[in-house]
């Protein structure tokens, strides 16, 4: 029997997978980042963060679910999100 894994697909939507999530992420916080998440592992080994973990197959789908990059263990894409949000922010009004 293999393993099944849960991941969050770009519409939101829970589904399973054969094959392991190479993203993790916070559902309340919508932020998504690496599996070695220093900001993360500290956040579980404290108690929390686990009810609200999603993974993800890629950073693609992430962003397409609606999470933002971790700014802690993705800076650059982080960088590149909070550019871009401005923008997004001001074509929504």
């Amino acid at each position: 029997m293999s393993k099944a894994f849960t991941l969050l697909g770009p519409d939101g939507r829970l589904y399973t997978s054969p094959i392991p999530g190479t993203y993790g992420g916070h559902r309340g916080g919508k932020l998504y980042g690496r599996l070695d998440c220093r900001a993360a592992l500290q956040a579980i080994a404290r108690g929390g963060y686990v009810k609200q973990r999603v993974f993800f197959a890629d950073a693609a789908t992430a962003v397409a679910a609606g999470y933002r990059p971790c700014a802690v263990c993705m800076p650059d894409e982080y960088a590149i999100w909070k550019k871009v949000l401005p923008a997004k922010k001001h074509a929504a009004k």
